[in-house]
C-alpha cells in the first residue's frame, strides 16, 4: 500500500499503541507523514504491571522506516498521566492535531460474580481514559480551531456479549462521550468519531472456545488482523474525512459499516394517559414486535468476514 501523505505534518497521539490495533494505527499514521506519540504503559491485558519496551519497540520500528515518533508510558487512567501524554506531543512536535483513544484492559466475568473493583478499573481505563486524554487536548484544539478525535468502541457495548458488563458499559459510554464532544466542539472545527473494530488481539484472545460455535467465532476473529482497522482510523484523523463527525463506523476485515444510533422506532399515545394495566393491555402488544432480541455480536455479524 503506497503512502498518500494524508497526515503530513500532523501530530497524533495513539494510546494503547504498543500492540495490536494501536500499534497498527501508529505505524500507518507515521507512514502517512504523521508525527506519533506512541503511548502504552506496557501492562498485561488485565491492566497489571508496566513495561516500556512495547512503546519503545514501535517507536524504533517507525524510526527505522524513516518516520517520526516518541514513546510515552504514562497511564491514560489518571489526570496527570493524560496531561503528560498531551504535553509530550507539544514538547516533541510543537502541536497536537489528533487523539486516537485506543487503550484498554479486559476483566471478563459473568455479572453476578463481577467484583466492583474490576468493574471500576475497566471503566476507568476505557471511559475515563478516553475522557481524560480528550479533555487534555481540548484546550489546544479550541485555540487552534481544529483537531479530531477517534475513539474505539466495541460490539460488546453496541450489541452485547456474555460476561462483559464492565467492558460493554465503558465502550457504550465512549459512544456518548464521542457524540457529546462532536456537539460541543463543532464550533471550533473539532471532529469526533467512533470505530467499532473486529480484529484478533490479546484482549479478544480471552474469548471462550468451549463449543463449536465459540471455536468458529474465534477462527473468524483470527482471520481479521489489526492492520485492517488502521486505514479507517487514519482516514478519520486526516483532512480526507472533513465534515465527518459524530458517527460510528465498524471495520470487519475488508468490510466497513456505518452503525445506527438510537432513534425512536414506534410511538403510542392515549389522551387520558397510561396506567400499568393499560400499558400491559395496549402498549405491550403494540410494541412487542419491535423489541430487540438478546442478540450477541456473533448473532448480528453471523457471516464470514470478507
Amino acid at each position: 500500500m503506497s503512502s498518500t501523505g494524508c497526515l503530513a505534518g500532523k501530530s497524533i497521539i495513539v494510546t494503547g499503541a504498543g500492540r495490536g490495533i494501536g500499534r497498527a494505527v501508529a505505524l500507518l499514521a507515521a507512514s502517512e507523514g504523521g508525527k506519533v506519540v506512541v503511548n502504552d504503559v506496557g501492562g498485561s491485558a488485565t491492566g497489571t504491571g508496566s513495561d516500556s519496551s512495547p512503546a519503545e519497540d514501535v517507536v524504533a520500528e517507525i524510526a527505522a522506516a524513516g518516520g517520526q515518533a516518541i514513546p510515552s508510558v504514562h497511564s491514560v487512567a489518571d489526570r496527570v498521566g493524560a496531561e503528560r501524554i498531551v504535553e509530550a506531543a507539544l514538547t516533541a512536535f510543537g502541536c497536537i492535531d489528533c487523539v486516537v483513544n485506543n487503550a484498554g484492559i479486559l476483566r471478563d466475568c459473568i455479572f453476578h460474580q463481577m467484583a466492583p473493583e474490576d468493574f471500576e478499573e475497566v471503566v476507568r481505563v476505557h471511559l475515563f481514559g478516553s475522557f481524560l486524554v480528550a479533555r487534555a487536548a481540548a484546550p489546544h484544539f479550541r485555540k487552534q480551531q481544529s483537531g479530531c478525535y477517534v475513539h474505539f468502541t466495541s460490539a460488546s457495548g453496541l450489541i452485547g456479549n456474555l460476561g462483559q458488563a464492565a467492558y460493554a458499559a465503558a465502550k457504550l459510554g465512549i459512544v456518548g462521550l464521542s457524540k457529546s464532544i462532536a456537539l460541543d466542539m463543532q464550533r471550533f472545527g473539532v471532529r469526533s468519531n467512533c470505530v467499532m473494530p473486529f480484529a484478533w488481539s490479546r484482549l479478544i484472545g480471552s474469548l471462550p472456545e468451549e463449543t463449536p460455535e465459540e471455536r468458529l467465532r474465534v477462527a473468524r476473529f483470527k482471520s481479521m488482523s489489526p492492520e485492517k482497522i488502521a486505514p479507517l482510523a487514519v482516514f478519520l484523523c486526516s483532512a480526507l474525512s472533513e465534515g465527518v463527525t459524530g458517527q460510528i463506523f465498524a471495520v470487519r476485515k475488508n468490510e466497513i459499516f456505518l452503525m445506527s444510533q438510537s432513534r425512536p422506532l414506534r410511538s403510542l399515545q392515549r389522551d387520558d394517559g397510561w396506567t400499568p394495566t393499560s400499558l400491559a393491555e395496549h402498549m405491550l402488544p403494540a410494541l412487542r414486535s419491535g423489541f430487540y432480541p438478546l442478540d450477541r455480536s456473533a448473532d448480528v455479524f453471523s457471516w464470514d468476514p470478507v
